[in-house]
């Protein structure tokens, strides 16, 4: 019979990340930012978007990483199991960025919390924190953090975060659906979830109250700024005197936010990137 595995027992994910062999990186013209955050990940699920984050890993470097949060889904995990090879090669690469000398911080979010308890360890060349500062190439202080510390459902009520997250599969099953039919007539990739939240008043209510609210933390701490994921919501703006930039998700909408080496901070929407290289492919065989 075979053995169940949980997400309690997951404390080491080398078991996944080395568990077949790895066809190697693909060799690739590299886009080098000085720093890459990313966050909600949600690998353990089948709303991860885990072809499109390795296609992002495969094209950039940088000398620091920021795992922001929600890498791993321990809330699925805990309800059944599901782990596909994909999500193996994710945490691979991960890993072997930070044994090439990447410097990696991971800030566990809600529902990975259960490797918070290794806050102040380093895994893997991976060093794991509750919150860090960076500071840019033009000296601003930004503080990082997941986020979830500031959504009162999911501190106050967390059967009401629970019930929620199982809505929102239901709609990531919705969006898998819309996208393997635009796949078939060769669409690009668009987020069914994204464009519901854009246009639901309460929605676009509470995220800009989210925003406000972190902003105003991150100003009690006496930083410039602050970057957080947990909203699946990719923004950069000016709040008060503060920074704010959220590096969005890879279940909805393939964001990463980036760091360029003079201190410029940008927004980078990876399906966009992959339409235009697609279709500069197409042009390129066409001609």
């Amino acid at each position: 019979m075979p053995t169940t595995v949980t997400f309690a027992d997951v404390t080491d994910l080398t078991d996944f990340a080395y568990s077949r062999p790895h066809v190697p990186e693909r060799s690739v013209e590299r886009m080098r930012y000085r720093t890459i955050w990313i966050s909600d990940v949600h690998l353990g699920t089948r709303g991860c978007n885990a072809g499109m984050l390795i296609d992002f890993l495969d094209h950039v470097d940088s000398d620091t990483m920021y795992l922001v949060g929600d890498i791993v889904d321990g809330w699925r995990l805990r309800r059944k199991f599901y782990w596909p090879s994909a999500h193996s090669d994710v945490v691979w690469r991960l890993l072997k960025r930070a044994g090439r000398g990447t410097r990696m911080v991971f800030i566990p979010g809600n529902h990975d919390e259960a490797f918070r308890q290794f806050c102040g360890l380093d895994f893997g060349g991976i060093a794991i924190r509750r919150n860090a500062i960076h500071v840019t190439a033009d000296g601003r202080r930004l503080l990082v953090l997941h986020g979830d510390e500031f959504d009162a459902i999911t501190l106050a009520h967390r059967w009401i975060a629970h019930v929620g997250d199982t809505a929102y599969g239901l709609l990531m099953l919705a969006n898998r659906g819309v996208n393997a039919f635009r796949r078939r007539f060769g669409l690009p990739y668009w987020s069914l979830s994204q464009h519901a939240k854009a246009r639901v008043k309460n929605a676009v209510a509470f995220i800009s109250r989210f925003e406000e609210v972190v902003a105003e933390a991150a100003g009690a701490r006496g930083v410039d700024g602050v970057v957080c994921g947990h909203i699946h919501t990719a923004e950069m703006r000016t709040i008060g005197d503060i920074d704010y930039f959220n590096d969005g998700d890879w279940v909805e909408s393939a964001t990463a936010l980036v760091e360029h080496f003079d201190g410029r901070m940008e927004i980078v929407h990876w399906a966009e990137v992959m339409a235009c290289r697609n279709a500069g492919a197409i042009v390129a065989i066409a001609a």
